[in-house]
């Protein structure tokens, strides 16, 4: 049966009145990164197919892997993999009800962002 009273009921609030809060922002930055992982694969997949393939479209792959585009990719998604392996842990960490106070949940939002950038750089300048 239909529900007649369907436009007279209150809608839940949402982003109109609840502010985003570090923890929500990094737990849908996750998300975004593990997806943003699966794209850059299938770039990398991409680039060996063209190897096993012929010497022609390996050119034209490796042109676009190793062109200021692909860096930047390749860039992005070393930062995307530290991102969100840190996620994952500060996840661990959260499964075994530890450090679930809203102060230490931001400091770990915090040090997610922080560690990310710091490691990326420290990667990108070691290889």
């Amino acid at each position: 049966m239909a529900d007649v009273n369907r436009g007279n009921r209150p809608l839940s609030p949402h982003l109109s009145i609840y502010r985003p809060q570090l923890t929500s922002i990094t737990s849908i930055l996750t998300r975004i990164t593990g997806n943003a992982l699966l794209v850059a694969a299938l770039l990398i997949v991409w680039w060996f197919l063209a190897a096993a393939t012929s010497e022609e479209y390996f050119a034209v792959a490796n042109a676009v892997v190793t062109s200021w585009f692909g860096d930047m990719i390749m860039f992005l998604s070393l930062w995307a993999l530290w991102y969100h392996t840190l996620a994952g842990v500060r996840h661990l960490i959260w499964d075994n009800a530890m450090m679930l106070e809203i102060e230490t949940a931001e400091k770990l939002g915090w040090c997610i962002i922080g560690g990310s950038v710091v490691l990326t750089i420290l990667t990108a300048l070691i290889v």
